[in-house]
């Protein structure tokens, strides 16, 4: 059975992945991670570069992968790790009904 985040109990690992948004994580930060990077109806919130080490947009992969990505240009990023973060945020706030502050 997949792990379904607690947000009270999985909270504490926000400010982790806020500090290391990319590196090692916790085994409790990468449960939950795992847990974040799966959706309901199959399509998946991910970064796509758009130009090599400048520049992230966020883009939906299909649940069926025969269909066009959709990209939200109106989501650029000048960093990787801003862009993991915004993406952390929208995850969280989809999986749990919670708003993660300073989004």
């Amino acid at each position: 059975m997949p792990y379904r985040i607690d947000p009270a109990r999985d909270r504490i690992y926000i400010d982790e992945f806020r500090h290391d948004v990319i590196g090692h994580h916790s085994p409790g930060l990468q449960r939950v991670l795992n847990a974040l990077r799966r959706s309901q109806d199959g399509r998946q919130l991910v970064i796509l570069n758009t130009l090599p080490f400048r520049r992230w947009v966020l883009a939906w992969l299909p649940a069926n992968r025969a269909d066009d990505i959709v990209i939200e240009p109106q989501h650029q990023f000048d960093s990787r790790e801003d862009a993991e973060w915004y993406v952390f945020c929208r995850r969280w706030e989809a999986a749990t009904g919670e708003k993660v502050d300073n989004q």
